[in-house]
């Protein structure tokens, strides 16, 4: 990306501004597309064959969402960026907001125009008050070089965009809850269908993605989407941003090569805590199921790896745990997380979670009861897919993989009142 070339080369001392991000190849991509009217499904094409896959969690095929816009339709329709960043172990996108908007904002317009919008939104999670300043700076400051806004350099394009900050709700990570609270109602998840692609924000056609995923599209475009591929491996192209928290040396945002083997990108994070060994690893973020050391040292970083062994990639959020922490106390910490942040819209999710967190409570505290690990699976069973949103299950699948790969802390906890470790 454009922000690790500004840092690479160390003679720059503020990595955000209009005139770093031009002098490192900046709006080339949508200065072209301006002036050569570039087909949508030229751009499409590239995306698709670049495997871009959705950075925000999900990871579904970005070409492919893109291509399910109705874009030659008549009316509005709008691009919006998620940078709704609350899952907790994940903190990459609010450093794209904060050191490379103007690649963000690049990749909004491209997105944009292919999906045939002239409006774009980038919700902002409402605690990341100076990634906000930076990337309004940086609307401000494009729009004043003439590179947003109507007939964007006697194009006749117009493309605009304006930033909205949440609340702090986790539930406004997923899309369908963001675009409720866009358009000023409580965040909620919608009933789909009908899917934003043909009924969106203000019930126009709306294509959501992610902050590093709209980032990385004007180097797709500037290199060709086999380069971007060939820097991964099949059907997990490129590089990717993962958040390396817990106990590591050097917990921060490394980008790496799709396809990485874990114990590089640990060794790089400065590798477990000086003192202690590695026992578990969540490898994306809070919701995705925990995987043991065992396991996870011979996986490599792609959605396909990960998700063969159990677990998922999510947004890249590496949580490493090592032989100090009790899973039962860890596991504690993040039912109560769920609890608070469901929207209490479905009862599976809003009375499940309850149950999860309490019981699991008990537990740590030293009163569990013989028949608590069957209970804590059959309501996690009974949460998982019957919820309008994925917050059910995110709060479901924690419980039963802890219970799957470290069955004997909790039991130890039953008979024992204290921790194992």
């Amino acid at each position: 990306m454009a922000n690790e070339i500004c840092f690479r080369n160390n003679h720059l001392d503020k990595p955000w501004t209009l005139d770093v991000y031009q002098s490192t190849g900046g709006y080339e991509q949508w200065k072209k597309i301006l002036k050569e009217k570039t087909p949508a499904e030229t751009i499409i094409d590239q995306v698709k064959i670049s495997a871009l896959r959705g950075r925000g969690g999900a990871g579904f095929p970005t070409g492919l969402k893109w291509s399910f816009m109705p874009r030659n339709s008549a009316g509005q329709k709008y691009i919006v960026c998620n940078s709704d960043e609350g899952e907790p172990g994940t903190c990459k996108d609010r450093d794209i907001l904060r050191f490379n908007p103007h690649q963000l904002i690049e990749g909004m317009a491209i997105a944009g125009y292919t999906i045939g919008a002239t409006k774009g939104y980038n919700y902002i999670r409402g605690e990341f008050w100076e990634p906000y300043e930076r990337f309004q700076s940086a609307i401000e400051d494009a729009r004043a070089a003439g590179l947003l806004g109507k007939n964007i350099m006697g194009s006749g394009i117009d493309f605009d965009l304006d930033t909205h900050l949440g609340a702090g709700a986790y539930i406004c990570g997923e899309e369908t809850a963001l675009l409720e609270s866009l358009e000023g109602k409580k965040g909620q998840p919608r009933f789909k269908p009908p899917f934003p692609a043909s009924y969106g924000l203000y019930g126009r056609p709306t294509t959501i993605n992610n902050t590093e995923t709209l980032a990385s599209i004007p180097q797709i475009l500037a290199n060709g989407g086999q380069w971007f591929l060939e820097i991964g491996k099949p059907n997990n192209g490129g590089p990717k941003l993962f958040s390396v928290t817990g106990h590591v040396n050097k917990p921060g945002n490394y980008e790496i090569p799709m396809g990485t083997p874990f114990a590089e990108m640990l060794e790089m994070a400065g590798g477990v805590r000086t003192g202690h060994k590695l026992k578990a690893v969540i490898p994306g973020g809070s919701s995705t199921p925990v995987l043991p050391a065992h396991i996870m040292m011979d996986l490599t970083m792609d959605y396909d790896s990960i998700s063969k062994a159990g677990s998922m990639l999510g947004a890249g959020s590496v949580i490493v745990i090592d032989d100090s922490m009790c899973m039962v106390k860890a596991l504690s910490r993040l039912s109560h997380f769920y609890y608070e942040e469901s929207c209490g819209q479905c009862t599976p999710c809003r009375e499940g979670t309850g149950w999860l967190s309490r019981v699991v409570h008990r537990i740590e505290h030293g009163h569990g009861r013989q028949d608590d690990l069957d209970k804590l699976d059959d309501v996690a069973a009974k949460i998982m897919g019957r919820t309008i949103c994925a917050l059910g299950d995110a709060a479901a699948m924690p419980v039963a993989s802890f219970i799957k790969h470290f069955r004997d802390e909790f039991q130890y906890h039953i008979d024992h009142g204290k921790c194992m470790v």
